[in-house]
């Protein structure tokens, strides 16, 4: 436990030095939504269904959020949040091709590979990386890295999001403290 405990401290702190303005910058296009006459539609696939779960049903909810559903009405107005643990995922990227072909913005969370830099990551009007491409801890057994914590990264960014967030619809301050302080 202590090794996990101390492996995945450290995979946060790196997080959130490396996605703090990204965090910020996704805050604002969500905020748009609200502050307009927009709403915030959160488009999860595969493990990111977490994130969308606790956006939707958690104890503290985004505001003005909805779900994706496919054939959907989409505005300029809307802010729409894709969410994918795969960025190959052919209905990620299908409808991150219609967003943009729309100039309807959005912002991505997803775990980035090469692949990706020439698709989901340039489409994307803010785009959060959670970058977590192996196991953090060596198996006992057969010394292969285990422990993928996608889902943990995931919502630690999101959690990131929503404080941001919520600054930024209070007024609290014209630039909003970091949320990794």
């Amino acid at each position: 436990m202590k090794i996990l405990t101390t492996q995945l401290t450290g995979l946060l702190q790196r997080t959130a030095e490396r996605e703090a303005l990204a965090v910020e910058e996704t805050a604002r296009l969500l905020a748009q939504a609200s502050v307009g006459e927009g709403r915030i539609i959160l488009a999860p696939f595969g493990e990111l269904e977490t994130v969308a779960l606790r956006a939707l049903q958690g104890v503290e909810r985004l505001d003005n959020a909805v779900r994706y559903e496919e054939g959907m009405e989409l505005s300029e107005v809307d802010r729409i949040f894709l969410l994918t643990d795969d960025p190959t995922n052919k209905e990620a990227l299908r409808l991150a091709r219609y967003l943009f072909d729309e100039f309807i913005p959005f912002a991505v969370m997803s775990n980035p590979t090469i692949e990706e830099a020439q698709t989901l990551g340039e489409l994307a009007y803010t785009y959060v990386g959670i970058d977590v491409q192996r196991g953090i801890l060596p198996s006992m057994t057969t010394g292969e890295r285990i422990v993928q914590p996608t889902s943990i990264v995931a919502l630690f960014l999101f959690e990131a999001i929503l404080m941001t967030y919520n600054e930024l619809l209070a007024g609290d301050d014209e630039q909003p403290a970091s949320p990794f302080v």
